[in-house]
């Protein structure tokens, strides 16, 4: 019997037709095949001949007949149909299938990473326009409310900007709570035309975040994207985007350089804030007290809490007979 689950439906493309198509005239085994296909597709993508011949209970001569028998020319151009239907989602699996085969020791991984995050940096640097970097501080400096969003890996980095903004603008929220998106949709109820929504997705792009950063622009609030390319799914939303490159081997993005970019632009925002210096000694000030301070952490103190002032030790001589 056929069998199609929601993730099947999802990645429909040329093995999920093949198969419905030629399900009735298949040999039992490859029926048995198709089954697990269908109900694994996107494990499926992942797995070589032998993992799926594994996973299914067939022969490799059996899953390479299957994939004949489906009109692929071997098993290779048959899984290479099942990662097209999830090109974007299994692209950073396939860069670390091709990596991890590679002999390397620990130094040189570590050393070419680093280089990998500074080719990003340096080629994110050489990709800014001008007219929209201009245009992000002002509309960041002008709005009542900034509103930074961002889920997943993206969440950390949102955090670290709303943090970074924080003395130069009249309000920054991050969208980084513990309820999720649903708690920051509750609050982009009150948006209008005065506030600003920063929206941050790169590969993987997290739903939660387009779909919020449509309501924002439903709403009539201005929206930038950060993002990695104009083929991004927040690019067509906003008003002006700044792009990072975030090619990785070894995982999906380089958060390296989104943050790097993201430091930059609150450089920048700080740079034109009024009362930038003064902002940032009031901040500095308020939250002295939870500041390390050498002086005062290696002073004793009383029960009461008030220093202890503790005279130096002062040398003794030893009595001699």
């Amino acid at each position: 019997m056929l069998k199609m689950n929601n993730t099947t439906l999802q990645g429909a493309g040329a093995v999920a037709n093949a198969i419905g198509r030629l399900y009735p005239h298949l040999s039992k085994s490859h029926r048995k095949t198709a089954d697990y296909v269908l109900a694994n597709t996107f494990r499926a993508a992942t797995m070589t001949i032998d993992e799926l011949s594994v996973a299914a209970g067939i022969s490799l001569a059996t899953a390479n007949r299957f994939a004949h028998a489906l009109g692929f020319d071997g098993y290779a151009p048959f899984r290479n149909a099942l990662v097209a239907d999830f090109a974007t989602s299994l692209a950073p699996v396939e860069k670390m299938r091709t990596e991890v085969q590679k002999s390397a020791s620990a130094t040189e991984i570590i050393a070419n990473a680093l280089s990998n995050d500074i080719h990003n940096i340096e080629a994110t640097r050489r990709a800014l326009v001008p007219a929209d970097c201009e245009q992000v501080v002002d509309l960041i400096l002008q709005a009542d409310r900034v509103f930074v969003v961002g889920f997943g890996a993206s969440a950390f980095l949102s955090g670290i900007m709303a943090h970074a903004l924080e003395p130069f603008c009249r309000t920054v929220l991050s969208g980084a709570q513990p309820g999720g998106a649903s708690q920051t949709a509750r609050q982009f109820i009150k948006l209008d035309a005065r506030d600003v929504v920063i929206a941050m997705a790169y590969p993987r792009y997290v739903v939660d975040t387009v779909r919020l950063a449509k309501r924002a622009v439903e709403k009539g609030a201005r929206l930038i994207a950060f993002t990695d390319s104009p083929d991004s799914p927040l690019a067509s939303l906003a008003e002006v985007t700044i792009y990072a490159t975030t090619e990785r081997h070894m995982s999906p993005t380089s958060d390296a350089a989104a943050l790097v970019l993201i430091q930059a632009i609150c450089d920048a925002v700080a740079h034109r804030a009024k009362r930038s210096v003064e902002a940032a000694s009031e901040m500095t000030e308020f939250v002295l007290p939870w500041l390390y301070q050498k002086d005062q952490s290696s002073a004793p103190t009383t029960v009461s809490g008030k220093r202890q002032r503790i005279p130096p030790k002062t040398a003794t001589r030893k009595k001699t007979s």
